[in-house]
């Protein structure tokens, strides 16, 4: 394999982290109109004359939007041609480029003519699926070159049921968390862990109970990921693949936690806001490695099922 699109699928793969934290970025510093209503242009103007730092931070957002466009094009289009015979590089390509095509209409679409806080929340969703595309390509990329190889990983019934029920669930995870930024309600609970230091702590208003409603969603997907890396570190210790791969979810989601509680008490310290982004889109991206594995999965039993047979025939 050619190490030039393994290093450029490594630069598509950083490039588009920094499209979800410069979204991100932009929600978190209100600066999503520091452009004014006017797109692709900056309130009008190809060079703005006036200067603030809104417009920097959201020109800034999609410029690199537009350098992540390209790069996920020519990377799309350079591992149809190298590793096509692969059986998810296609998908993977259309899926990569679909979706970052469909964010970008979907921030244009809110400055051009505003949208609801529902419908902004699924920006950073959408982004999340079109980075966790090009991780996949990236990694199918060095697997082919066999950089490593996970191609013949075998799962049960109840880990594969954890493996899909879990990223299913952290999308409901991620929404909540899109809709806490975009409805500013992200102190609305000034508390952590209950809401307040009012009797019982629970919360009052709309803001109160959005906030809270995150955080119970976020403290189940912490229980079912704990208990997703116990059955891996119990059942899965040959399967180094499942077995690490859910030590490092399980790291991932305590530094989400983490973070997320330290957002609170610290007032929305921008850079562990940022942090809180940055490591959903990390565990975002591993579970997505999951269901790559999971698809896999009949073939490998099949593959294993004509291996035993073949093996039986020998020894007979």
């Amino acid at each position: 394999m050619q190490r030039a699109l393994k290093w450029f699928a490594v630069l598509t793969t950083i490039i588009m982290l920094f499209v979800l934290i410069g979204g991100a970025l932009v929600t978190k510093t209100e600066s999503g109109a520091g452009c004014g209503n006017s797109w692709p242009l900056c309130h009008g103007e190809f060079v703005p004359s006036e200067i603030t730092f809104e417009l920097v931070i959201e020109l800034s957002h999609r410029l690199v939007s537009g350098l992540a466009g390209i790069t996920v094009l020519i990377l799309s289009i350079w591992s149809w041609r190298k590793i096509g015979h692969v059986r998810e590089t296609k998908f993977l390509s259309l899926l990569s480029t679909f979706f970052l095509v469909l964010q970008a209409l979907i921030g244009a679409a809110a400055v051009k003519w505003g949208q609801s806080d529902a419908v902004l929340a699924l920006h950073f969703g959408i982004s999340l699926i079109s980075f966790a595309s090009v991780l996949l390509l990236t990694l199918l990329i060095f697997e082919v070159d066999k950089k490593f190889d996970a191609k013949t990983i075998i799962i049960d019934k109840q880990m594969k049921f954890h493996m899909i029920g879990i990223i299913l669930y952290s999308y409901v995870v991620v929404y909540t968390g899109a809709y806490v930024r975009h409805k500013g309600a992200s102190l609305a609970c000034p508390d952590w862990p209950l809401c307040s230091r009012r009797a019982g702590g629970m919360p009052v208003t709309l803001h109160e109970w959005i906030q809270m409603g995150h955080r119970l969603a976020a403290g189940v997907i912490f229980i079912w990921i704990a208990y997703a890396t116990w059955r891996a570190i119990k059942h899965h210790k040959h399967q180094k693949v499942i077995y690490w791969g859910w030590i490092i979810a399980f790291i991932l989601v305590c530094l989400q936690v983490t973070t997320g509680a330290l957002v609170v008490i610290t007032g929305l310290n921008l850079y562990i806001a940022l942090s809180h982004a940055l490591i959903i889109s990390c565990l975002f991206g591993l579970l997505s490695y999951f269901i790559l594995l999971v698809s896999r999965n009949k073939l490998n039993l099949e593959n294993q099922a004509v291996l035993d047979e073949s093996n039986e025939k020998t020894n007979f």
